[in-house]
């Protein structure tokens, strides 16, 4: 042994003389003070709830809420957190100001408007012809459900009748929208909750539906397909094999998203039991879509008010038996099995004939007329430059989105643009269930609630 390391040793021998033998600190009772205080930790509610990743079910009242959860950690303060509005959890630009109290979320305010863009004023200046330009925008992931609620409402005005084909040309569209939007609520809940694999699924099925939109309508997004009248262009050679293709594809890769998440414990426990709200609340709240349905409500406008030919189809309206977080997974993940469904039904019902209605006050001339006939040329001229007006009158025409209720008011006073236009957002009423659904819980579940909420702030803020 070297010089070096016998001083070293003797040195260490020397400091451990200085701090002393353990029982000279009192050790005994250091431990039984230990033993003690996991005794208590057992015993109280909110510790073991918090340890065991439970959900805390905190009374109504907001002062009694506060006294039991500052008195059972014996802490009077609590604690403002930020989350967003730049997090990606947060699914756009959304702020949650959330008071803690530990880890425990005590309430929640969502803080909203980073995204104003003043598209329902914009819809007053802009002609009826330019109005699906505008709100096909809003709800993002969902273009095609906001076009069909606009020229919904307008051919309400108008009292116009659009062709059979039409109709179906348009729920097929629609429907194939609300698989692409599931798929991508699935993509990014899957990464909320850790799940890389399941945003590299549920994105490669959302590009399937990309696709098929730019093929039909020439855009991926945005694509201002469906418009008063009927739609933009009738659907190309060879569209029933790429639907076919499409319902095979992603009809087989759902069980993949059944054996990496439905079945997984991780996923489960983080899901299962948070988040929880009930039918009343969610009824209280004008809570629509998914979440409703989650809390056992059977309200699918589809089937409770049909429109365009969904009552000439079958399908089952997907519910829940709890309304967590769990529940809306599996909605959502059933709701795309049923677009499906639906999809397979329009690929064999899908009638021949015009795809828009023949008014020339309506539809612009076809387009190997232009080239042929100055008067084809004026009318299709006037049409986009100046559109077309519509009788004095209001209405209100609701669809279901793949967020809920997606509804326009529409008033007109017999000119070509829309005196009062208003659209009921989902993802807007649909947020006023965050805080109830955060109340109680924990911070390490927020993202994992407000992720089965499915909002798009584009939708919200408008």
């Amino acid at each position: 042994m070297s010089d070096e390391t016998s001083e070293q040793l003797e040195r260490a021998e020397g400091l451990g003389a200085e701090i002393g033998e353990p029982e000279e600190f009192g050790a005994e009772e250091t431990f039984e003070g230990a033993q003690e205080m996991a005794t208590e930790a057992e015993t109280d509610p909110v510790r073991l709830a918090i340890e065991q990743g439970g959900v805390l079910r905190l009374p109504e009242s907001s002062d009694v809420e506060l006294n039991e959860v500052s008195d059972s950690f014996g802490e009077g303060e609590t604690m403002i957190l930020n989350l967003g509005p730049q997090h990606p959890s947060t699914h756009g630009v959304l702020r949650l100001m959330l008071e803690l109290q530990g880890e425990t979320v005590l309430r929640t305010k969502p803080v909203i408007g980073y995204l104003h863009t003043g598209m329902e004023k914009q819809g007053e200046e802009l002609t009826y012809v330019q109005g699906a330009t505008n709100v096909t925008r809003m709800d993002y992931l969902s273009p095609l459900g906001n076009e069909l609620m606009f020229a919904l409402a307008v051919e309400d005005l108008l009292g116009v009748e659009i062709p059979p084909r039409a109709t179906w040309i348009r729920m097929l569209m629609a429907e194939m929208n609300r698989v692409g939007s599931h798929v991508t609520w699935a993509a990014t809940n899957g990464m909320d909750l850790a799940s890389t694999t399941m945003m590299i699924f549920g994105f490669r099925e959302r590009d399937l539906i990309l696709s098929w939109n730019e093929k039909v309508t020439g855009l991926r997004m945005n694509t201002n397909y469906i418009r008063p009248g009927g739609v933009a262009a009738d659907l190309p050679d060879g569209w029933e094999d790429d639907v076919a293709v499409i319902v095979d594809t992603v009809e087989a890769r759902l069980d993949d998203y059944d054996e990496l998440l439905t079945g997984q414990p991780i996923f489960r426990e983080r899901t299962e039991g948070v988040g929880v709200i009930g039918p009343e609340l969610a009824l209280a709240l004008s809570a629509t879509g998914p979440i409703l349905r989650a809390a056992g409500v059977p309200w699918d406008l589809r089937r409770s008010m049909p429109y365009l030919a969904y009552d000439e189809v079958e399908f089952d309206v997907i519910v829940g038996t709890v309304g967590d977080t769990f529940d809306r997974y599996a909605v959502r993940l059933n709701e795309i099995r049923e677009s499906l469904r639906i999809i397979r039904q329009v690929l064999e019902k899908m009638p021949s004939g015009d795809y828009r209605v023949q008014d020339k006050k309506v539809t612009p001339p076809p387009r190997a007329r232009i080239d042929e006939s100055m008067e084809a040329l004026i009318h299709h001229f006037k049409l986009f430059t100046r559109g077309f007006d519509v009788p004095e009158g209001e209405t209100y025409v609701a669809v279901e989105s793949p967020r809920g209720e997606l509804g326009c008011y529409l008033v007109s006073d017999g000119r070509n643009k829309p005196y009062r236009m208003h659209v009921r957002g989902p993802s807007f009423v649909n947020l006023q269930s965050v805080p109830p659904l955060l109340r109680g819980g924990l911070i390490a579940d927020a993202v994992a609630v407000l992720s089965s909420v499915d909002p798009v702030l584009g939708e919200v803020d408008r």
